[in-house]
């Protein structure tokens, strides 16, 4: 390494060349989900793909939540109970003693 100044003392250079040598591969980021692979791509496009990526998952979430059955469908095949409101956060539960 080549000395620049005297602005850090040597064991805080010491400590962060360790620390820089322990540092995990990009590779290993990527496969990990903590960077983004975006080889093959030029960088200016890098936000466009991801916006369409964005977008096009909240396309298909959409379609799926309008597929998916009504309560008053689940109530008629026996999945949901018939007096709870399946939009509440909450149901009323009484017992009798």
């Amino acid at each position: 390494m080549t000395e620049r100044s005297n602005s850090f003392d040597q064991e805080t250079v010491n400590k962060l060349e360790k620390r820089l040598s322990q540092r995990p591969e990009k590779t290993d980021l990527v496969d990990r989900n903590i960077l983004k692979d975006d080889k093959g791509i030029a960088p200016s496009l890098v936000a466009a793909k991801e916006k369409l990526q964005r977008s096009q998952l909240e396309d298909k979430l959409g379609q799926a939540l309008q597929q998916r059955p009504k309560p008053e469908e689940l109530v008629k095949e026996g999945i949901l109970l018939g007096e709870r409101n399946p939009l509440s956060p909450c149901t009323k539960l009484t017992i009798d003693i």
